[in-house]
């Protein structure tokens, strides 16, 4: 059976390609929903425009496909609330330098 805390360790594996941590540390991952073989994932990018969200995007659609028991990922882009990064847990702040 997957859990929230399994799909999170997955999407774990996505850095965002300018800050260099993972997109969960981040605070990127709004929510995560499981219906039995199908995952709901609700997130955001720092910016509209960010460069990189096609690949973190598709980053984290593809590591949770490849979870065993999984059969459907969506994801979900969303910009409210707007990311800041307040969202971010305390270790991505401290490699980063943010008190």
């Amino acid at each position: 059976m997957v859990s929230e805390e399994s799909v999170l360790e997955s999407i774990k594996q996505i850095i965002d390609p300018e800050i260099g941590i993972n997109i969960v540390d981040m605070g990127l991952i709004y929510g995560v929903d499981i219906n039995d073989t199908t995952i709901d994932i609700t997130m955001t990018l720092t910016s509209p425009g960010c460069p990189a969200g096609g690949q973190i995007v598709n980053g984290t659609q593809h590591v949770t496909q490849q979870m065993e028991g999984v059969e459907e990922v969506n994801v979900n882009v969303v910009w409210t609330p707007r990311w800041t990064p307040e969202m971010m847990t305390e270790d991505a702040k401290d490699e980063l330098g943010i008190f």
